[in-house]
């Protein structure tokens, strides 16, 4: 089987990714993300994954490159990682009943071919009314940090989330069933 690099140090894509019973290597791309907002920001979210595969690519020859990039994006709004506490609470505070959208686009690129693929998936959530104090709470727990939006739905997020509609997976970090049907163009088969 080909070499697949995951091109993320983010322990939710490496569990998403292990699931799939791929053998696969880690090699993270270190990209400053520019949240252009004037960028759709599904056309955002291919752009950012693809400069994350393209950093990675000249590392690994004749390897399949998977890098990601999630963001929420609300009423205009692009909402990466938290700066610290306060930004957290701003962000929850922002998403407090209401919904977003959990957008990751996707890279695969075959590093022998440079045959690329780049998709963005869109997961609808909504928050149940959240006071200030469970803000605060939730935020003292240390979870919002480095997570999109200030919320991990696979932890103890997962409280103060309503619904969803589309992938869960997408949510945490990586639209698996997605990644795994476009690795079929690339040879790569699940079962």
């Amino acid at each position: 089987m080909r070499k697949i690099v995951l091109a993320s140090a983010s322990p939710r894509r490496k569990e998403l990714l292990s699931l799939t019973g791929l053998s696969y290597s880690i090699d993270a791309a270190d990209v400053h993300e520019d949240m252009d907002s004037t960028l759709p920001p599904r056309v955002l979210a291919r752009r950012l994954s693809l400069q994350k595969a393209r950093a990675v690519a000249d590392r690994h020859k004749d390897a399949l490159i998977i890098a990601a990039d999630t963001f929420i994006a609300f009423r205009g709004h692009l909402l990466g990682k938290p700066r610290d506490e306060q930004d957290a609470k701003r962000m929850l505070g922002m998403l407090s009943g209401r919904s977003h959208s959990v957008i990751t686009g996707f890279t695969i690129m075959d590093t022998a071919t440079r045959k690329t693929v780049s998709r963005a998936v869109e997961t609808k959530v909504w928050f149940r009314r959240l006071t200030r104090p469970e803000i605060a709470a939730y935020v003292k727990t240390g979870e919002p940090l480095g997570k999109a939006g200030a919320y991990a739905i696979q932890g103890r997020g997962s409280v103060i989330v309503r619904r969803i509609e589309g992938d869960y997976a997408n949510v945490v970090g990586l639209p698996v069933a997605e990644v795994t049907r476009c690795l079929k163009g690339f040879g790569i088969h699940i079962f």
